[in-house]
């Protein structure tokens, strides 16, 4: 893409109303565009984030044999009512009538609904076990939306809901989750903690948030610190494994880790002070395991193996990937800007034209443009008549992890220089040798 044709609308000062780095350089970088409180429009940039984000996070589900559907957003508040949560759930939710007069509302979650749909297809206990996940948006009525896309009121929610047979499945269910989720996290460039946490609306008796430590997070955490080394598991993990899944999960929890809601001090305390970490943190999924918590108000059974019909046990998994965004930018950044993982950078390489109108310069660069798009690179082609030095602190507020930088000067001696926008090292190297790195990467 060149620059000249993008839609990049770049802000020079720093926006008053953002709190936090993810919400200024989110706006400074033209991702989005406040349109009501909590309500942002994606702008091009931000946009190919999130799909990149949503790219890998398909890629983890459907590893783990999660099955992918989309589900409206406005939903019926008759299933809501007989799940009992219609009138519980609270101002969070917007509720709607329509020209009928029918009470309707934009959907917060989707338990209610995609039990609905279990129950009106699945019949035995044969086509057990079952996971439904979709990527859809989501309205909640927060009553102080704040740090940009962090905490909005409409956000993009990756949720999936497990039904099983029984406890025993269901939690294998819930294992192949929290190690999807491991898996996830790890390949958006984070190191996510699973910490106990609170059930909240959604009910249960087993839950787990998964935290990343960040100065700027929410609330406070709590957890030992070996869990900042552990290996994560490994692309080939075998799903289907309930005794390996188990361990996996077993070691992931052996140790102290919790939300400040449900801390507990003395716990805490027992680890050695050497290995405490207590540190802010950003919440970016939850799991949950509630058994027939709406299976049973909302008749969702299934015949069993002895012909019996039997509620199935269910659960869910969430993973917001707008909030996403902000906490990857909360973790990657520095004074210039945004420095974005290679995994989900919006373009991976920055080629700049150190002066437009050369026709030295301008050979180069179009023909290394040509070559990066043929081979799948991701390339913004800052082709702007504008000065070197501004042309600099543009990509470096986006982020892209590598820096292509052609000028007179070094293309006369046939070279030109790679800057690794992470560590800012820079290496002069031939065309063909930077192509030849950059392609590696791709």
């Amino acid at each position: 893409m060149r620059l000249s044709r993008y839609f990049l609308p770049i802000l020079r000062d720093t926006p008053k109303e953002a709190e936090i780095v993810s919400h200024r350089l989110m706006l400074r970088a033209g991702m989005i565009r406040q349109q009501a409180a909590g309500s942002y429009t994606l702008l091009p940039l931000g946009l190919r984030v999130l799909n990149k984000i949503n790219a890998v996070i398909r890629e983890e589900q459907n590893r783990s044999g999660a099955v992918e559907l989309l589900m409206p957003t406005i939903q019926s508040a008759d299933l809501w009512r007989e799940s009992g949560r219609y009138d519980a759930y609270g101002k969070e939710m917007l509720r709607i009538r329509d020209r009928h007069d029918r009470e309707i509302l934009f959907g917060p979650t989707n338990e209610e609904m995609v039990t609905e749909i279990f129950r009106s297809y699945v019949k035995s206990y044969k086509e057990l076990p079952l996971n439904l996940y979709h990527i859809q948006w989501k309205f909640r009525d927060e009553v102080r939306p704040r740090f940009g896309v962090m905490r909005g009121r409409e956000f993009l929610m990756k949720d999936a809901y497990s039904f099983d047979l029984d406890k025993a499945g269901a939690v294998h269910a819930y294992n192949k989750m929290f190690v999807a989720y491991l898996r996830t996290f790890e390949r958006l460039g984070l190191k996510a903690v699973p910490m106990r946490a609170d059930t909240g609306p959604i009910g249960g008796d087993l839950s787990h948030e998964f935290i990343i430590l960040a100065s700027t997070g929410e609330s406070e955490v709590f957890c030992h610190g070996d869990f900042l080394d552990f290996a994560v598991p490994p692309a080939e993990t075998n799903f289907d494994d309930i005794a390996g899944l188990q361990a996996i999960v077993d070691s992931w929890t052996s140790l102290y880790a919790a939300t400040s809601e449900m801390h507990d001090e003395a716990a805490y305390t027992a680890i050695p002070e050497a290995s405490r970490v207590s540190a802010r943190g950003i919440e970016v999924g939850h799991i949950f395991y509630f058994g027939t918590k709406y299976s049973e108000p909302m008749g969702a059974t299934v015949a069993g193996p002895d012909g019996k019909d039997t509620h199935v046990h269910m659960g869910s998994y969430g993973i917001g990937p707008t909030r996403l965004i902000a906490a990857l930018i909360e973790a990657n950044h520095d004074e210039a800007g945004i420095i974005w993982p290679d995994a989900i950078a919006p373009f991976t390489v920055s080629l700049l034209n150190l002066k437009t109108g050369d026709a030295g310069t301008e050979a180069a660069c179009d023909e290394l443009y040509a070559t990066l798009t043929k081979a799948g690179v991701d390339v913004l082609y800052d082709d702007r008549d504008e000065r070197p030095g501004a042309k600099f602190v543009v990509n470096d507020l986006i982020g892209s992890p590598w820096q292509l930088i052609v000028g007179p000067k070094s293309l006369a001696d046939g070279k030109v220089e790679l800057k690794r926008r992470r560590t800012g090292e820079r290496e002069v190297l031939t065309p063909a040798a930077a192509l030849s790195r950059l392609i590696g990467k791709a």
